[in-house]
């Protein structure tokens, strides 16, 4: 008996009509469907008349749980990997399970469809010909930090994912790290409150943070790194003298340099360390 094939099919971020003809006939051809949240995913075949059987994926236990519908896939079973929403691998569970199944040589066939950065991207009115998307941040503040240090000189625009419970700490983590930029945040993408709030980073934390609450998924676009806004480093550096032999002190001085610069608070900090022991 040959062995099955496991499908990758992108679902809809929000709106349950944004499906594919293609990705509706390969979850009904199938012999059983891997899901994230098998209550999410029960929603959108009910809504499109499928019903079939579905086995939980979830994040947590993915690498467990992936070797037991490889081998079902082995055994002559094609299978569809379905996330709660968007393409499954992409800040969802996915990618052991495709390695797993790689690894017995089965072949994966992506299904493509709706994806929230790139609706995001695509209507946020910031460049869009080269992008770096960096998922959900890490929790800790440390890697955070580390993480956005690493993406500060890039000039591609940045892409993250955030729950509605952090934005505004990662808006506040962005813009100390990264210095102030235009930015956007889309909220709720093809759903009925679908909202994209563009401006500078310290605007939109000003905006957000007089909101009661926060709702729905949402993706923050950030403009890249762009050379001819920056100051040169000598002009930097004057600034800071001049600030530091006013008195002022320099965790302050970073930070207003910062949004004035386009030099992030941390690097502002760094030289200001140094400019104070010559």
């Amino acid at each position: 008996m040959p062995i099955g094939k496991l499908f990758l099919v992108a679902t809809p971020i929000g709106n349950l009509s944004d499906i594919s003809e293609r990705a509706l006939k390969t979850l009904r051809d199938v012999a059983f469907i891997a899901c994230e949240d098998t209550r999410r995913t029960r929603i959108l075949l009910q809504h499109h008349g499928i019903s079939l059987e579905l086995v939980s994926l979830p994040a947590f236990d993915e690498a467990h749980r992936a070797k037991a519908i490889v081998e079902r896939i082995a055994s002559g079973q094609d299978c569809a990997l379905v996330t709660d929403a968007g393409t499954p691998g992409i800040s969802d569970p996915g990618e052991k399970l495709v390695g797993e199944a790689l690894a017995r040589d089965i072949q994966v066939v992506p299904i493509p469809g709706a994806s929230a950065f790139v609706s995001a991207l695509s209507a946020s009115g910031l460049p869009t010909s080269r992008f770096h998307f960096l998922g959900f941040l890490p929790r800790k503040d440390s890697e955070r930090t580390t993480m956005l240090d690493e993406v500060e000189a890039l000039s591609a625009t940045l892409l993250i994912y955030e729950s509605p419970r952090r934005v505004l700490e990662t808006l506040a983590k962005c813009l100390e790290v990264l210095g102030d930029r235009r930015a956007c945040v889309a909220r709720e993408l093809t759903k009925v409150h679908e909202e994209f709030l563009r401006g500078m980073l310290s605007e939109l934390i000003s905006r957000l943070r007089d909101r009661e609450e926060i709702k729905g998924e949402v993706v923050i676009v950030i403009q890249g790194r762009g050379e001819d806004e920056r100051w040169e480093a000598e002009k930097l550096r004057a600034a800071l003298e001049a600030g530091l032999q006013s008195g002022e002190k320099l965790k302050d001085l970073a930070k207003e340099l910062s949004r004035r610069s386009g030099w992030s608070s941390q690097q502002i900090y760094r030289l200001g360390l140094s400019v104070k022991r010559a």
